[in-house]
C-alpha cells in the first residue's frame, strides 16, 4: 500500500547574484512553517554568501546544520554538481521551486533548456511536470537579452519577482525590506505568512 502522508517540500535555489540574505530568509521561513527544503546552491552563490554574510563554506553540510538546524522543517542540500539528485527528476514529488536571487546566466540556462547542471536541471523538470517555479532576478540595469529571456519564461508561467523594494508601509530596517520580498514571493506560492503589513491594515 503506498503512503500518501509526504511531507511538503520546496527547492530553494541560490545562486551568485547579490542578495543571498533574500535565499537564506526565505529557507527559514519555509523551515519555520514546517515545510522540508531542497536546497541548491550554485559555486558562485557560496561566495555571495561568504562575500555578503560572512559564511564559512569549507565544510557545507555543517554550515548548513549550523544555520538551519532545529527546526519544524528539514534542509535536504544537493551539491549543485550532482545532476543525479532526486529532484533532478520528474518522479520525485516537490511543490515546487524558487529560486532567490537568480543570476542572469542561471536564467539565461533555463529559458533555453540547458540543464548543465543541478540548478537548471531541477528548474527544468519543474517546467516539463506543470509545476510552480519563482524566480526573483536580482540584476540591473537589464538589456535585452536578460528581458528576452524573463518573458520566455513568463510565457511558460514562470512567476517572475524581481528584487524590488517597497516602501508605502514604511520599512524601518534592512529586515523589513528583505521581509518584504520573502513575503511576496509567499504569497505567489500561497503560504500564508505575517512578514510585512498589508496596505490597507
Amino acid at each position: 500500500m503506498t503512503n500518501t502522508s509526504r511531507r511538503k517540500s520546496w527547492i530553494v535555489g541560490i545562486t551568485g547574484a547579490s542578495g543571498s540574505i533574500y535565499g537564506v530568509r526565505l529557507v527559514e521561513c519555509l523551515l519555520e512553517l514546517g515545510y522540508d527544503v531542497h536546497l541548491v546552491i550554485t559555486n558562485a552563490g557560496w561566495r555571495v554568501l561568504k562575500e555578503e554574510l560572512d559564511w564559512q563554506a569549507g565544510d557545507r553540510e555543517a554550515v548548513l546544520q549550523e544555520k538551519f538546524g532545529n527546526r519544524s522543517g528539514s534542509v535536504h542540500y544537493h551539491p549543485v554538481s550532482d545532476i543525479g539528485a532526486s529532484i533532478a527528476s520528474g518522479s520525485y514529488l516537490v511543490e515546487g521551486m524558487i529560486i532567490m536571487p537568480c543570476s542572469m546566466g542561471t536564467l539565461s540556462s533555463i529559458s533555453h533548456g540547458a540543464s548543465d547542471n543541478l540548478m537548471a536541471r531541477a528548474a527544468d523538470v519543474m517546467l516539463k511536470e506543470g509545476r510552480t517555479l519563482v524566480i526573483v532576478p536580482r540584476e540591473t540595469p537589464l538589456h535585452s537579452i536578460h528581458l528576452e529571456n524573463m518573458l520566455k519564461l513568463a510565457n511558460l508561467g514562470v512567476k517572475i519577482i524581481p528584487a524590488m523594494p517597497a516602501f508605502y508601509y514604511k520599512p524601518q530596517s534592512l529586515d523589513d525590506i528583505v521581509n518584504f520580498l520573502v513575503g511576496k514571493v509567499l504569497d505567489n506560492i500561497r503560504i500564508d505568512h505575517q512578514l510585512f503589513k498589508r496596505w490597507g491594515d
